[in-house]
């Protein structure tokens, strides 16, 4: 199983780089890291269950209402890939289930 996000920041049209990520399970930490110039990070492994995806928002724009944003998924499939990703603005943020 893999794992793969995408942070658009709304505000400026762009790929959000160095967003700092890390994908939790079962109250363990399986990985962490920034998005890159692209605003991508790909290839972490999942395990089956219940995810989180926690964004560092706060630490990306300055004047925020949401210091972090918590994304919960669950992976039912062992084989599939599960893409997450993020649109980002200082009052509000969006996502959905990627390809």
């Amino acid at each position: 199983m893999s794992f793969s996000t995408h942070v658009l920041d709304a505000v400026s049209g762009r790929p959000a780089a160095g967003v700092g990520v890390r994908l939790e399970h079962e109250g363990r930490v399986l990985a962490r890291g920034s998005t890159d110039d692209d605003g991508r990070i790909k290839g972490w492994d999942t395990e089956e269950g219940v995810h989180r995806v926690v964004f560092d928002t706060g630490a990306y724009l300055a004047d925020t209402f949401y210091p972090e944003v918590v994304i919960a998924f669950t992976v039912t499939d062992p084989g599939a890939h599960h893409h997450v990703p993020l649109l980002l603005s200082p009052y509000a943020y969006s996502t959905y289930r990627g390809s």
